[in-house]
């Protein structure tokens, strides 16, 4: 028997809630009844009957979980960010055996692009330039180059390692840290553990870890003074992943600079410090909202589903309730 069993008492077929327009995503099995809702507006249908559910995308922490408490029948739970820190929380209520599902394969490239192009930005000047321009001022001289630097990359997960795959070519040398250490054909990869013995030498430090227990408040004021002098945090993780008045404490002296694509708080308000601390190069956490989204995600979805109607495995389950 398959998850895609009829219910007995209505004859009805599966119901997938779809935060993208079904009509949209080719190849959708026909074995479910599709709901789109995109995570603003009132419930399209009764959340009861969903079996399938697709997380709306950059709609804040909190919409996603609103139709949660109601979906008293789901089986699974598919979000489309790499991160599911804003669902997990909500799952203790669930009957044993809900999956819940990642992103895996849907933001690798957009957000290890820009890792590369804030990594980049940082070290070349590119923020001094711009504000050049607009003042007309020429500001010549010579700049830190990637090549010969040293990056730490710290959550070798699927997005770590395509962030090694774009700094390749870039002449530097990479270290790997997850949360155990284990080997790979790139070469090893460090525990957290050894951070305290890693961080001295590195002349970039990337963080692409989840956020965790483990993980929140990981780049603290330790973490941070045990940095080189002159070297840069690009976080691409979670803001809370980085203590934000430790951070400031070193750029506001010089010692570090920073590249930030998540803050805490997120959305960071006007006014906040962080906007003018110096050495750092703020974006809106637009790591994975790019047109590589849409292809990428709506493949996940067809994939999943087309998974589940066959009473296959999933990909990508992260926690299974119970």
């Amino acid at each position: 028997m398959t998850d895609t069993t009829q219910d007995p008492a209505t004859g009805s077929r599966p119901q997938v809630w779809v935060s993208l327009p079904p009509e949209e995503i080719d190849g959708l099995p026909d074995a479910f009844d599709y709901v789109y809702w995109d995570g603003t507006g009132d419930f399209p249908a009764d959340p009861e009957a969903a079996a399938f559910y697709v997380v709306p995308y950059m709609k804040g922490p909190t919409a996603g979980a609103l139709p949660l408490p109601r979906m008293t029948g789901v089986r699974v739970i598919q979000t489309l960010s790499a991160g599911v820190d804003h669902i997990a929380p909500h799952l203790d209520h669930f009957a044993p055996g809900v999956r819940l599902c990642n992103a895996r394969g849907v933001h690798e490239a957009s957000t290890a692009e820009l890792a590369l192009a804030l990594i980049l930005a940082s070290l070349r000047g590119i923020p001094r330039f711009v504000r050049g321009q607009d003042a007309e001022k020429w500001y010549s001289g010579f700049y830190p180059a990637l090549a010969d630097r040293r990056v730490l990359i710290v959550g070798y997960g699927s997005i770590g390692a395509a962030v090694e795959d774009r700094l390749t070519p870039f002449e530097c040398e990479v270290t790997r840290v997850a949360r155990t250490a284990r080997d790979t054909p790139r070469g090893p990869v460090h525990a957290l553990a050894d951070l305290p013995g890693l961080l001295p030498t590195a002349d970039v430090v990337v963080l692409t870890t989840p956020l965790t227990e483990q993980t929140r408040g990981l780049a603290g004021p330790a973490f941070l003074a045990a940095m080189k002098d002159g070297a840069l945090l690009v976080n691409m993780a979670r803001g809370a992943v980085v203590d934000t008045k430790a951070l400031l404490a070193e750029t506001e002296s010089g010692r570090l600079t920073a590249a930030l694509d998540v803050t805490d708080p997120e959305p960071l308000p006007a006014g906040h410090p962080l906007w003018h601390a110096p050495g750092v190069l703020i974006s809106p956490h637009v790591g994975g909202s790019t047109s590589a989204f849409q292809p990428r995600a709506k493949r996940l979805i067809r994939s999943q589903l087309v998974r589940f109607a066959n009473g296959e495995e999933l990909a990508n389950v992260v926690r299974v309730t119970g």
